[in-house]
């Protein structure tokens, strides 16, 4: 049966890891869960963990590839004065709290640091759920949230670049540290503070190396070979060089560096989110990343040991005061001190209440260096399972908190002195004129699209383009005009294009095939926008405005106009009788569909 363990571990953790993230989805709790839960029931099935484990790490691969992607500076130097400082906090709070409960309970520093690290980063996935499930995603507070994390992000990315170094020099068994490059050992020292120092120093030169590899020589090649792939216009090929690209980097930084997978699929998602092409890049990606995703969690809910639980009580409970009471306080302290409201304050610290991939990630890294043993990591996993489970019903307290609180004039007045100080100093600034941010979305740029894009323009409305043809995106960019290469079809190309915010969309692609999907797609992710679509038949009205557009425009009465503008005016018709055929037809044309 052996010969089969790798079907059969596709076969039933998907489908176990689909009943169980159905249940939690229904329940309004993170799939996540249900993919933990899958992973401990496929556990007591008779398959080779070790098939699990090398597939969770292409799932690691694709995570992290991700969150490269994704990256934005720019985001996280919107939300800097309180994402930065409050990280900084939240992560020292949870770091430093770990290290010396679990010191006290008899682990070692560096085991405590790396639970410290692993429990003081939250979930990307579970936060963003969150905060959209309650209509707080694209709020003030909802930024913050995610700038915040973006920051922890960072600090467990330094930490998967410092835990080589820290492997070696605690489990160095000789009393000495080598430093190796290339599998070579360079230098070979006594354990002491000057050869730790020098082993720190030589793993993030190493590092800054592999990212200087990466970004830099990545800066040219890879948007060059994207772009040579995207003029193919084969969607295939393009699909497998994004999945290429983050597999090979994320390989080479192993073999090269002797860093994680997981440091070089950042960097690689980095390197690719340069390129103009970074939309399309993400949005072909996506289906790959979420079914590795799933498996990743299987694995990592096959390594739980409930029977640790019991051995290890007193640090399950500290794990879980750390996760649910220490890091939400910090963060609410963080957040008040700064100057903001209540309402930001908890939505900040219970959004952030939970541990997940990150934490995985780290420790799983951890376990392959020695540093924490396999109890500790099944502990952490339980502790990641009951605070994702807990953490969409502690957010739904935010409402029941601030009305509890505000009963208390003083106490209230006191949590909002600092907001009330700084809404006083903003009071003054103007407002955003709403009309200078009106944008309209055009798929595709052909004589249609150019037409619209350019009335667009003349009436004051932002324009972003949307097409498939990475030539006519470098033109537009090249002329000022906002453009973003991929399929339209797809939720991320249409919100990188900023459809959620967008007045108009305007669909030109002639294929019915080609215009379903996309104003399905930016009719869930904006209700209020104003939908437009070209159309060839009159009996594609009915199909098109059920699913969202506001208007249609059809070939086939377009064509009977203008062949009629050309009869009548022919004949000698005056402007006021063609005007008032072209009416007709076009309101003949609606009645009868």
């Amino acid at each position: 049966m052996h010969d089969y363990d790798l079907i059969l571990l596709l076969a039933l953790g998907f489908t176990i890891a689909l009943g169980f993230g159905y249940i939690t989805q229904r329940l309004r709790l993170s799939p996540i869960l249900g993919y933990l839960l899958a992973g401990v029931v496929v556990s007591r099935l008779s398959i080779e963990k070790e098939l699990a484990t090398q597939l969770s790490e292409v799932g690691v691969i694709l995570l992290l590839f991700g969150v490269g992607l994704h990256f934005s500076v720019k985001d996280l130097l919107a939300v800097k004065r309180v994402s930065l400082p409050g990280a900084v906090v939240q992560s020292l709070t949870a770091t430093v709290l770990a290290t010396v409960f679990l010191h006290w309970l008899g682990h070692s520093w560096g085991s405590g640091l790396v639970i410290g690290m692993a429990v003081s980063v939250a979930s990307t996935v579970v936060l963003i759920r969150v905060l959209s499930d309650n209509n707080v995603l694209n709020t003030s507070q909802g930024h913050i949230a995610i700038g915040w994390l973006i920051v922890e992000d960072i600090f467990t990315v330094l930490m998967l670049v410092l835990l080589p170094a820290l492997g070696g020099i605690i489990l160095s068994k000789s009393g000495t540290i080598p430093i190796t490059f290339f599998g070579i050992t360079l230098f070979e020292g006594e354990t002491g503070p000057l050869t730790i120092f020098l082993s720190f120093i030589f793993a993030i030169l190493k590092m800054g190396l592999l990212a200087a590899v990466v970004l830099l020589g990545g800066k040219k090649f890879i948007p060059w070979i994207l772009t040579q792939i995207a003029r193919t216009r084969s969607r295939e090929l393009f699909t497998l060089a994004v999945l290429a690209l983050a597999l090979l980097i994320a390989t080479g930084s192993v073999v090269i560096f002797e860093a994680s997978f997981a440091l070089g699929a950042f960097l690689a998602g980095m390197a690719v989110g340069q390129s103009k092409l970074s939309e399309q890049a993400a949005a072909d990606a996506l289906p790959m990343k979420d079914a590795f995703a799933v498996i990743f969690f299987v694995a990592v809910g096959m390594l739980f040991d409930p029977i640790v639980l019991f051995e290890q009580t007193r640090l399950f409970i500290i794990l879980m005061g750390i996760i649910l009471i220490a890091k939400p306080l910090a963060a609410l302290v963080v957040v008040v001190v700064l100057g903001y409201s209540t309402t930001t304050a908890f939505t900040v610290a219970l959004a952030l209440a939970q541990i997940g991939e990150f934490s995985f990630i780290l420790s799983g890294e951890a376990r392959k260096l020695g540093l924490i043993t396999a109890e500790k990591e099944s502990v952490l996993i339980a502790a990641a399972i009951l605070s994702l489970a807990l953490n969409p019903l502690l957010f739904r307290l935010v409402p029941v908190l601030e009305k509890f609180l505000s009963k208390n004039k003083k106490l209230w007045s006191l949590l909002n002195w600092r907001a009330t100080q700084r809404a006083n100093k903003l009071g003054s600034a103007k407002p955003k004129n709403l009309a200078e941010q009106r944008k309209a979305i055009v798929v595709g740029y052909g004589p249609v699209g150019q037409t619209i894009t350019r009335i667009f323009k003349q009436a004051g409305i932002h324009p972003v383009i949307i097409d498939m043809n990475v030539d006519t995106i470098t033109f537009l960019h090249e002329n000022g005009t906002e453009a973003v290469f991929g399929d339209a079809s797809k939720a991320d190309i249409l919100k990188a294009a900023g459809m959620e915010q967008a007045s108009y969309l305007i669909i030109t692609p002639p294929d019915l095939a080609a215009r379903i999907p996309i104003a399905s797609t930016a009719r869930n992710l904006n209700e209020n926008a104003i939908i437009y679509s070209r159309a060839r038949y009159i009996t594609e009205r009915a199909m098109l405005e059920k699913i969202g557009v506001s208007r249609v425009c059809y070939e086939e009465a377009e064509a009977a106009v203008g062949i009629a503008e050309m009869v009548l005016q022919n004949e000698g018709a005056n402007d006021e009788k063609i005007k008032e055929e072209v009416a007709c037809i076009r309101e003949q044309f609606i009645s009868d569909d």
